[in-house]
């Protein structure tokens, strides 16, 4: 069983950066392609990305290509999204999510408000 924790949120002037970690505190990351998802108030949840188990392959939504980072530290069980030249229109809670086969697993948020 994997327990996923995001943490690394916060408030954020438009054009600032955040570094959001997304945590196995059980189980390990190692065998789990991991996504990020983010949502808005009164919006559908929509993925931004996803990293391979190994980092190999990494995806992005338009929006945030060239902007945001998605890496992994196995050794720490964690993996990053590094965003940077935030904008007002990327607040929302961020999830992470590691799915494979039949397992689907989601951290419980954290939320990232972008404003001046």
């Amino acid at each position: 069983q994997l327990q996923l924790v995001e943490s690394g949120g916060g408030l954020v002037q438009p054009g600032g950066s955040l570094r959001l970690s997304c945590t196995a505190s059980s189980g390990t990351l190692d065998f789990y392609p991991i996504a990020w998802f983010r949502q808005s108030p009164g919006q559908e949840r929509e993925w931004i990305g996803c990293s391979s188990v190994n980092d190999r392959f990494v995806y992005y939504q338009d929006s945030v290509k060239g902007r945001f980072t998605i890496s992994r530290d196995n050794a720490k069980n964690t993996v990053y999204l590094q965003m940077n030249n935030l904008k007002p229109e990327d607040t929302a809670v961020y999830y992470c999510n590691g799915r494979y086969a039949t397992d689907d697993y989601w951290g419980q948020g954290t939320q990232v408000t972008v404003s001046s």
